[in-house]
């Protein structure tokens, strides 16, 4: 049984089939739509450059072409992994031998009426809305936040960001990099709002937290999402950041397992664990949690990647920046073609190449090795 008909239960689905596994698969999910990837909500479909059926995992048949029993709007409410046991929202019961939980995360929401960018639906109520001379005030500089804004504004929107850090981006990559990226909102028009924050949602606008009103036609709140635990919390399962597991994706539970945005799992590079929200873990995670599922041995070891674009800026970033104590740049970060190498001890952890392509497999690999390397080396390649 895998609750949660996202990326990560979609892909664990189809593994288990790659893998022989021939018996009865029932995928459960919250929402009505089939499986489906969520990057393209804040990029290319948000923006009408794809269309709707260009999102989806599989092809509608998939499902009863490989048997398997796909349950859409339908809640869990409760697991008893004693008595090896889900519940529904309709009160009934289904037993299984393994669970996988692949519940995601859902929009940390703020008071007042606001629009979120988490669905297919979401992101087709924003694209509706996207026109010329419509205003839109986004809270939240985050990578969602951005994203939306740069579609808001080549939809022709007039378009405010407002966020309480001192640039964007300013945890996710720094102040250095983050400023970056503010630069690149701002030479589009974006009027940025920074060291301030969203007091008061209205229908007609927010009020700051420095007193002064903003008008807007719609308010769209991208700041950070918060994992699905209670399922597993409710259950007795260890839950800290996520739903803790090791580096095959098992709880402490043996028969139930994890992947994807909830998991917090042990990441074998970094010796500690991680939660990722990113595509390319669930893209991963949920068949190596499918694998693990049928007893193989497996460990969970791709180091984090996503990616984004915004107006002419392409970025992938690989690795993790914590702790980090110097930052490298092979190219002028001015020009939006650079890579961007963060450095801890001498040793590359992270890595963000930008309108450079075909390099990701090259950092990550150096990401790996541990070596201590040479700025001279780093900078000019």
């Amino acid at each position: 049984m895998i609750v949660g008909a996202g990326l990560a239960g979609a892909k664990a689905a189809e593994t288990l089939r790659e893998e022989g596994f021939d018996g009865e698969i029932v995928l459960i999910g919250a929402e009505s739509e089939r499986p489906y990837e969520r990057p393209p909500l804040s990029k290319e479909f948000l923006q009408g450059r794809s269309e709707r059926d260009t999102i989806y995992v599989h092809p509608p048949e998939w499902y009863a072409d490989h048997a398997v029993d796909l349950r859409l709007g339908t809640r869990v409410t409760r697991i008893e992994p004693d008595r090896r046991l889900v519940r529904l929202g309709d009160g009934s019961r289904l037993p299984y031998d393994r669970l996988l939980i692949a519940t995601g995360a859902v929009p940390r929401r703020l008071p007042g009426p606001a629009y979120y960018l988490r669905t297919v639906e979401d992101s087709e109520a924003l694209k509706e809305r996207f026109a010329k001379g419509v205003s839109v005030l986004v809270v939240g500089a985050s990578w969602i936040g951005l994203e939306t804004a740069a579609a808001a504004r080549t939809a022709g929107c007039e378009v405010t960001v407002v966020e309480p850090e001192p640039t964007a981006l300013n945890k996710a990559l720094g102040p250095e990099l983050g400023a970056l990226f503010a630069r690149l909102h701002a030479s589009k028009g974006v009027d940025l709002r920074f060291g301030t924050a969203a007091a008061e949602i209205t229908q007609t606008g927010v009020r700051l937290s420095s007193g002064e009103r903003l008008s807007a036609d719609l308010v769209v709140a991208g700041i950070g999402a918060s994992p699905e635990v209670w399922l597993a919390r409710d259950a007795g399962l260890d839950v800290g950041q996520g739903i803790l597991t090791d580096a095959a994706l098992r709880t402490l539970h043996p028969d139930v397992f994890a992947a994807g945005d909830v998991a917090e799992f042990l990441h074998p590079v970094y010796g500690r664990r991680i939660r990722v929200e990113h595509w390319a873990n669930a893209l991963h995670g949920g068949p190596v949690a499918a694998r693990s599922m049928l007893g193989q041995e497996v460990v969970h070891d791709r180091l984090p990647y996503f990616y984004t674009d915004q107006y002419e800026l392409g970025m992938e970033f690989s690795g993790d920046i914590e702790g980090h104590d110097e930052i490298v740049y092979r190219g002028d970060p001015e020009s939006l073609e650079f890579i961007a190498f963060w450095l801890r001890g001498g040793r590359v952890i992270a890595g963000m190449n930008v309108n450079v392509w075909d390099v990701v497999d090259e950092i990550q690999e150096l990401i790996r090795s541990g070596v201590v390397v040479s700025r001279t080396e780093l900078s000019r390649g």
